[in-house]
């Protein structure tokens, strides 16, 4: 699958001989991709983020640049849309603005769902079973979990996690593990990832474990970890927590540097 760092570095290479891509020039040669979106300062990097992947798609409507685009104008929408209920007492016309960015957003969006019902990348798939709940496209999904366009990208690894969390516990830890291992060196894994195997390590009372990566996630950053409770049941059990610090530290540092292997025993 295409990555948005190889989308960006694409989009910014020479057109024709000599003369980069840039925003402003997208908005001049193809204006239809830039005004029907917000004309003020709220969202400007998602904005930005969606008139690129808008163009590229346009260019090269392939399923993994229709894919960034939905995901794109996914998260610009979320934006717009909170922003479409600040109002403007002098200048009426920014909230009507905002207001059409989103409208845009909503049909955008049903048409990348309409372009790709019968797609078998793994993105989209998803997308279309959790946003549409589109069954058969869940099933089209799990069918791949064995290919290498699931295995190998991080972010599928997750999507299944997601899924499996609801029957198979271990899968699901398995998975997470997986994503960690995929993730690529100075790249931030999504939050959701630490905070799951927490809970599950917790549930499972494999405290040890549950420690460990709640130290990780405080290394990284995530700020809603509750550890106390984690110590109690460790201290309890007369556990030193020292060992599981350096862990932690080695851990975050392997995931950080895109060097982590799955642990089986801690």
């Amino acid at each position: 699958m295409l990555l948005r760092a190889s989308v960006l570095l694409s989009l910014l290479a020479l057109t024709g001989c000599e003369e980069p891509l840039t925003l402003s020039k997208v908005c001049e040669d193809t204006p239809g991709l830039c005004n029907d979106l917000n004309k003020d300062s709220h969202c400007k990097a998602l904005r930005a983020e969606v008139i690129m992947a808008r163009y590229h798609e346009y260019k090269h409507p392939t399923d993994d640049n229709k894919y960034l685009l939905l995901k794109d104008f996914e998260k610009y929408g979320q934006c717009v849309s909170l922003a479409a209920k600040i109002e403007h007492i002098k200048l009426k016309e920014k909230t009507t603005s905002r207001v059409e960015a989103h409208l845009t957003s909503i049909k955008e969006m049903t048409r990348l769902y309409q372009d790709t019902q019968n797609t078998n990348h793994p993105g989209l798939l998803y997308y279309q079973w959790s946003r549409n709940n589109n069954q058969s496209a869940l099933t089209k999904l799990l069918a791949l979990e064995n290919d290498p366009s699931v295995t190998k990208d991080a972010e599928i690894q997750f999507f299944l996690a997601s899924y499996y969390i609801k029957f198979d516990e271990e899968k699901t830890i398995d998975l997470l593990y997986k994503t960690l291992e995929l993730n690529k060196a100075d790249q931030i894994p999504n939050p959701e990832i630490y905070t799951t195997l927490i809970s599950l390590f917790y549930k499972h009372e494999k405290y040890k474990h549950a420690y460990t990566f709640a130290k990780v996630a405080q290394l990284s950053g995530i700020t809603n970890v509750e550890i106390f409770p984690i110590e109690q049941q460790l201290t309890a059990a007369g556990k030193s927590l020292n060992g599981l610090d350096t862990l932690a530290q080695q851990t975050y540092d392997s995931i950080n540097a895109g060097q982590f292997v799955s642990p089986r025993e801690f």
